[in-house]
Formats: structure tokens, sequence, C-alpha cells
């Protein structure tokens, strides 16, 4: 299985390699804005500085991969997901409770650098002097984040749970998770998601530990291989175009 789970991995990376040059290469948040060219809808990919493949060739290793709009009616954009975690550019800080990537990262800056914030995470945390009291933490994670390359692949697809964005958010998870697998490609000891621990994350944490991802969701699951074949087919229609 590890045999055939690398062999699905490299390809899987080869294919992004493809649609890193069709979209003219990588993106940061800190660098991106609403005005440009997004596409309505699609499926973005995260890389982190300092994490790197090793066992699927050379280059950065993909840290996250996420969706939007997976609600029937939902008139979600792949920027206003994409918004959400960059946070906001006008206070440099950010809405956690809109972002689960934004939670975790920042508990893990909590655990690893000491932060004094114990509202975070707390749904019920919606006095002004609470939330004030996370600005210095919103600000790092956003700063954090914002610097993490990303790509995305277009896929204009209806609003849904059963939407083909879905199906590569899934699947692509599900691959590139270490979760209860002989690890491939896994993290640095030094990367921050190690240090995601935190009472209000229930499992999310020991998967973001154990899955070297900073995803909660499809870690624990398995797999469907023809989803590459689906990859590779949209990466060649359309890419990043809009």
């Amino acid at each position: 299985m590890t045999d055939e789970r690398l062999s699905h991995l490299t390809r899987f990376y080869s294919l992004l390699d493809k649609l890193e040059r069709k979209i003219g290469g990588t993106r940061t948040l800190a660098a991106c804005s609403g005005r440009m060219n997004w596409p309505k809808r699609g499926v973005y990919f995260f890389c982190e500085p300092g994490e790197f493949r090793t066992e699927t060739g050379q280059g950065p290793r993909i840290v996250r991969v996420g969706t939007h709009a997976l609600k029937e009616a939902t008139p979600r954009t792949l920027w206003d997901r994409l918004s959400n975690h960059k946070g906001t550019a006008k206070t440099g800080g950010g809405n956690h409770r809109g972002s689960i990537f934004r939670l975790i990262v920042g508990t893990s800056l909590i655990c690893r650098d000491g932060h004094a914030c114990l509202s975070w995470g707390s749904k019920n945390a919606s006095r002004v002097a609470t939330k004030q009291d996370e600005v210095p933490l919103e600000r790092e994670v956003s700063r954090v984040i914002g610097n993490m390359p990303f790509i995305w692949l277009a896929v204009d697809d209806e609003a849904g749970p059963k939407s083909l964005r879905g199906v590569i958010e899934r699947n692509s998870i599900a691959l590139l998770s270490n979760y209860e697998k002989a690890p491939l490609d896994p993290p640095s000891p030094r990367w921050l998601g190690l240090h995601c621990h935190g009472e209000r994350l229930r499992d999310a944490g020991l998967f973001v530990r154990n899955s070297g991802l900073w995803n909660s969701n499809h870690v624990d699951e398995s797999y469907d291989p023809a989803f590459l074949d689906e990859l590779e087919r949209l990466v060649s229609a359309r890419g990043g175009a809009s």
C-alpha cells in the first residue's frame, strides 16, 4: 500500500507542478486582493516555508487543501474563502471563528510561543474587550498564513456536497495525510503544526499533528485513486483560469 500511495502522491505533485506553471507561479495571501482575476469557484493548495517533500521528489510539500460552497445555495466565492484565511487588510488581524485554518494556526502559536489568549477558540467570546485581547494573535496568524505560497484550481461547478470541488478536496487531503499510515513526505521537526494542542479543538489537534496537514477533516479517510484522472483532466483543461 505504501508503494501504491507513493506512486499516487508522485503523480499528484506532478499535476500540481503543471498547474503551478499554468497559473504563472504561486501567490501569497499577503500579496493578494479581491481585485485580482479569481475564478468564481475552485480548490486551493497551500505550501509553507521550510516544509519540503522527502519521498516524492524535490519541492515544497502541500500543508493544506481547501475549497468552499459545499452547501447548496451557497453564494460564497473562492476569494471569499481565501479572504477569511487572509484576515483583514486594514487592521492586519482577522477572525479565527470564521476560519478553522486560522484557529488551528493560532492554537499552535499559543502552544509554541506562549501567547496569552484564553478566549481563543471560544464560541462565546463576543465582548469587544475580549476581541481586542485577541488582536495581537490574530495579526500573527495573518502574518504566518499570509506568507504561505499557494496555488488554485478553477472548478466552477454548482454549490453542494456532491460537487467536484468536494471530491478533489476530500481525496487530496486523504492522499496527502499521514494519519495512521506509514509517513510519506512527513513534516519537518520544526513544523508549527506539531504544536497544535488545545482543549477546544477536540480531535482537530491530533489530526493536524499526525496528518502533517493544516486540515482537520478527511485526514482519517481513504482516498479513491480515480480522482487523479479527474484532477489531470481539470488541470489540462482549465488550470487556474476563471
